[in-house]
């Protein structure tokens, strides 16, 4: 990666959970960071520690603008200041599926109008190069596993079509702009967190993905787990996902972004990947791999399935091998080891107890 050496990337969304670990993984390979985050759902603690994680050289080369991307003129003010950006990593959405069902025009607005907003400050700054955060949910109910990135397409809620409208938009911009440069990353499931347990996963409020509820009730803050249905055609009865270390997920937007800094090595204009390990764990495996690493006791409680709900979804993982040279390495035992140690430091996050009331 010695490309992303002289590389100056702006990340949006760089305070959050995938972002802080991506961050993170930039500095420690010699790139310049600007993170732009409105810290809705974060919180400027994780950039703190992140500065600590890669030591004051490091991190020097990090600077953080509060700033939302809908704001044009902090967004100019950032740009302006970073100097040249080699390429954006646009991590900034809201991702509850819960929420975007109930508030639909803040997630279009936020997550579709956003990225548009994005692109503009882009075009008046010559940054043609983006990185798009996007997700499996894109395929919503899929007839057969493992998905390939040329599955066709479904989103099931408003998040989901906000992350697909996204893609489309992207796609459609680079066709008619060829001297984009865009890589859309489909991540299955993020879990685990730092090796060093200083950053993790800090949901606020009530959490959207299964391992933060785990975790909370090995923490003590849940007294049980309520799992979603046990009579799906699966092993143990369970639905079966892709759970990928974000440390795994944290490299594939470095390698992603090697890729796409050197124009040499990029000639396709709009390339989309997958980001998955290739491999399915039920739910009581998950509990059972976290009640292992912890040395907790994580009580169950089988309810109704939940609507929309596929017995397994998982990744075809060959393409981003083939395009970035890049697989997963982490498997689920490290990431519930790596949660665990996390969820054990700061068992209410980047917050305290009174913040979590």
């Amino acid at each position: 990666m010695a490309a992303l050496e002289r590389a100056t990337v702006l990340v949006t969304g760089g305070a959050g959970y995938i972002g802080s670990h991506t961050v993170t993984q930039l500095l420690t390979a010699g790139c310049v960071v600007h993170v732009v985050d409105n810290l809705d759902n974060s919180s400027e603690e994780s950039l703190r520690r992140v500065r600590e994680l890669v030591g004051e050289e490091k991190a020097a080369k990090l600077t953080f603008h509060e700033c939302d991307i809908l704001d044009a003129v902090k967004m100019d003010k950032a740009f302006a200041a970073a100097g040249k950006v080699d390429a954006v990593i646009h991590f900034a959405g809201l991702k509850a599926v819960g929420e975007s069902v109930a508030k639909p025009m803040r997630y279009y607005r936020n997550n579709i109008v956003g990225t548009m907003a994005l692109v503009d400050v882009m075009e008046r700054h010559g940054c043609r190069k983006i990185i798009f955060s996007s997700s499996a949910t894109v395929y919503g109910e899929p007839a057969t596993v493992p998905c390939t990135e040329e599955f066709p397409t479904a989103a099931l809620n408003p998040y989901g079509r906000t992350k697909l409208f996204v893609e489309h938009i992207l796609t459609d911009m680079q066709a008619a702009s060829p001297e984009w440069k865009v890589i859309l990353l489909r991540y299955f499931n993020p879990v685990g967190a730092h090796p060093s347990g200083r950053i993790g996963e800090d949901p606020k409020g009530i959490p959207n993905n299964l391992m933060p509820f785990i975790q909370q009730v090995a923490v003590g803050r849940r007294p049980v787990l309520s799992v979603f249905g046990d009579d799906y055609k699966t092993a143990d009865g369970t639905g079966r996902r892709d759970y990928i270390h974000v440390m795994d997920v944290a490299d594939g937007h470095a390698a992603a972004l090697t890729k796409i800094v050197d124009d040499a090595s990029m000639p396709d204009g709009c390339v989309t990947v997958n980001l998955g390990t290739g491999k399915s764990t039920s739910v009581l495996e998950l509990v059972a791999a976290f009640a292992k690493a912890s040395g907790k006791e994580i009580p169950t409680k089988i309810v109704a399935r939940r609507p929309g709900d596929a017995a397994e979804v998982y990744a075809q993982t060959e393409k981003a091998k083939e395009v970035f040279g890049w697989e997963a390495k982490l498997d689920i035992e490290r990431c519930c080891v790596d949660q665990w140690k996390w969820a054990s430091a700061n068992p209410y996050g980047y917050g305290t107890e009174a913040d979590a009331a």
